[in-house]
């Protein structure tokens, strides 16, 4: 669960309080019949270093407690040209394959909930385009890699997850639809080689087709990249993220990025809309027999609730119709 985000207050003010909210869910952690791994973006080193500061101050210093010492991302090959072809990893999990992870095994930073363990877990973004990487970071993708260097080294030796971003992998507005999957592919395996757990792969303006998506996931597999290092990251502004989200889950992905009510967006993306509907991406799931540990009927009414409060229509089909059958 993406909690917060440790920016300039300057740049983006509605996330000026998210030492507040990380304070809040280790001094009072909502209770909860599984464990929940909090996540926090955070740009730079200053705001990790925010990020401990402000965990640190709960007097619970992040540290490993549940992350099995056996358990690496894939160390994948690099994808320049010349490089030797080679044989995708292995997928070694054994996990039912229906079955979509709904807990944090793999995180550090504990927190306990109702005898379950919370974790704490951060996040590091870059961008598969120059253009948008300047305009969402103001630097080049070499750099924003250079950055994230120090962050993960910082992170791993607290025993924290780190996850990766690869903004704008099908489609960019500045530069158009075409995103070179081999430069995605690129990004994603230096974020793993740098350290990082997983790689969320974004459709951050939801340019993303099915023939698309397939492309990129057989690039990454092709580079010697696990599906079970990566995440789906779909925004649904062409009405796409549902298809494409199946497209990943044939293709082993188990792992997807969604937002209750389909709420969400980015400023730098001009008419980008919401993530894919968490009510409708799990409906889809449970259609095809996945086991996600959800319950839908509470999901939508969660959805209803805070488009309610923040004066937004509901954007998920699928928490209006159930809630309309709820209703007398």
């Amino acid at each position: 669960m993406e909690a917060g985000s440790f920016v300039a207050p300057k740049w983006v003010p509605q996330m000026a309080n998210s030492a507040e909210v990380l304070n809040h869910l280790i001094g009072h952690p909502p209770s909860a019949p599984a464990p929940i791994a909090y996540n926090f973006l955070v740009p730079n080193l200053k705001g990790l270093e925010n990020f401990f500061k402000a965990f640190d101050s709960q007097g619970s210093p992040a540290s490993k407690t549940s992350l099995d010492p056996n358990m690496r991302p894939t160390s994948p090959p690099s994808t320049e040209a010349g490089a030797p072809e080679e044989e995708p990893s292995p997928i070694t999990s054994t996990q039912d394959p229906n079955e979509v992870p709904t807990d944090p095994a793999k995180t550090g930073g504990g927190t306990s909930s109702a005898g379950t363990l919370n974790m704490m877990e951060i996040s590091i973004f870059t961008a598969a385009t120059e253009a948008f990487s300047k305009a969402n970071t103001n630097c080049t993708i070499a750099e924003s890699l250079e950055r994230c260097k120090p962050i993960v080294a910082l992170a791993k030796s607290r025993d924290i997850r780190v996850r990766g971003y690869v903004s704008v992998a099908l489609g960019c507005p500045y530069e158009g639809p075409d995103v070179a999957p081999s430069k995605v592919a690129d990004i994603t395996a230096t974020l793993l080689e740098l350290g990082a757990d997983e790689v969320s792969v974004a459709d951050t303006t939801g340019m993303g087709t099915a023939p698309k998506t397939q492309e990129l996931l057989k690039t990454l597999f092709a580079a010697g990249i696990s599906p079970h290092d990566l995440a789906l990251h779909l925004h649904d502004t062409y009405g796409q993220a549902l298809v494409n989200a199946v497209v990943g889950l044939e293709h082993g992905i188990r792992t997807f990025d969604s937002s209750v009510g389909g709420l969400g967006g980015c400023p730098y993306a001009k008419g980008a809309t919401g993530n894919i509907s968490t009510e409708d991406l799990v409906h889809c799931l449970h259609s095809l027999g996945a086991k996600t540990g959800v319950d839908l009927d509470e999901m939508s009414r969660i959805g209803a609730w805070i488009s309610e409060e923040l004066g937004r229509a509901n954007e998920s089909r699928t928490g209006k119709a159930i809630l309309a059958r709820l209703s007398p």
